[in-house]
């Protein structure tokens, strides 16, 4: 009686929590939410019950929605795929004017995201990379019903006396089931080819797939020695997802060097400037140029830069004089605490300090 007072219980909170999230109109508000889908996963015996939630999620498409009913287990590694995706959008450009602020719940990033820009382009990417990382992942880890331990072939280049078997993460299945779930939405759509909504469905796509091409590029193969007194005459190696701020930085160098493309009239996608080579799976593009962020303007999602601490000695995009966009910057003192005068103790810990300094502090008019 108690258990099933408490599934219940539990029922009602993913039941009002999914409820909050049917206005939103991205996949990627589900990483606003990831807590509500670690507890969806603890409650598999209402199934019949879970599909109905499945249908209250209007951020899905309709194709999203049966992938829901399909793979109840996958949505929580999702959520925490798109969740991963906002956490290293917002790192990567935390002293960039736009730093990928999550503003309301319709589309995570707000009017920003009505443009064609670099930045559509880069959240796109990040977002399918997290998925895949976390899918990938969470099938190694047996959270999942329909994959386990990556199945790669055995590199020709490893050394032939170190055993190929370790459980390594499932790149392969993360990949195959991220371009169904979150290329979906897009493939649903069949805009005439010569129109404005087609060119945008293709730079989706193949931003969605450059964020792929990342994560699955840069797994590489760890090994872990054995033999006596750590001689490591023998190793176990297996396939193994690279760090994914190793991905973030990858993708940011991308976003750095992303195409400018155009559409002709015959849907067909080509780059503004001739003199450049095509881009490949791996690089970004974008339609349409971005705005400058430097004021507030609710119409294209710019949060603007007032009030944003800025560097004053920096000559980058975190200095004063970019970031404030040429309006100056106020100065102020603020007392910070940090460590200080570490010792290191046999053995084994390192005990510090706490010191106060006053430090300057630069926010832009």
């Amino acid at each position: 009686m108690y258990r099933m007072a408490r599934y219940i219980e539990l029922f009602f909170l993913i039941f009002t929590s999914v409820q909050s999230l049917s206005q939103g109109q991205s996949w990627w508000l589900l990483g606003l939410k990831s807590h509500v889908f670690q507890t969806w996963s603890k409650v598999g015996i209402i199934g019949p019950s879970i599909q109905s939630l499945c249908n209250q999620l209007e951020g899905l498409s309709q194709g999203q929605t049966k992938l829901c009913h399909l793979y109840q287990d996958h949505m929580y590694p999702i959520s925490t795929g798109a969740k991963s995706g906002i956490e290293e959008c917002q790192y990567q450009f935390s002293e960039r004017r736009w730093n990928c602020s999550t503003v309301d719940g319709q589309s995570v990033f707000g009017n920003v995201m009505t443009i064609a820009s670099r930045e559509k382009a880069f959240t796109y990417a990040i977002s399918a990379a997290g998925v895949v990382n976390a899918i990938s992942r969470a099938c190694r880890e047996g959270e999942l019903a329909n994959c386990g331990c990556s199945r790669a072939l055995r590199p020709t280049d490893l050394n032939r006396d170190w055993l190929w078997g370790g459980c390594g993460d499932n790149v392969d299945y993360g990949y195959r089931f991220t371009k169904e779930f979150v290329d979906m939405k897009e493939n649903e759509r069949i805009p005439p080819k010569a129109s404005a909504e087609h060119g945008i469905m293709k730079m989706n796509l193949h931003n969605n797939e450059a964020g792929r091409k990342a994560v699955l590029s840069m797994a590489d193969v760890m090994c872990k020695c054995h033999g006596v007194s750590g001689s490591c005459s023998m190793k176990t190696c297996w396939l193994q997802l690279a760090n994914f701020r190793d991905v973030g930085n990858e993708l940011k160098e991308r976003y750095d060097g992303a195409a400018e493309i155009r559409r002709n009239r015959r849907g067909e996608i080509k780059l503004v400037d001739s003199r450049f080579n095509n881009p490949t799976a791996f690089d970004l593009v974008y339609l349409d140029p971005s705005p400058d962020y430097c004021i507030y303007d609710p119409s294209t999602g710019s949060l603007g830069t007032v009030g944003r601490l800025c560097n004053k000695t920096s000559m980058g995009m975190d200095g004063c004089n970019l970031m404030c966009c040429g309006r100056g910057y106020n100065t102020f003192q603020q007392e910070v605490v940090e460590r200080c005068h570490c010792k290191f103790h046999w053995c084994c810990y390192v005990k510090c300090k706490r010191c106060k300094k006053i430090v300057d502090m630069h926010i832009c008019k």
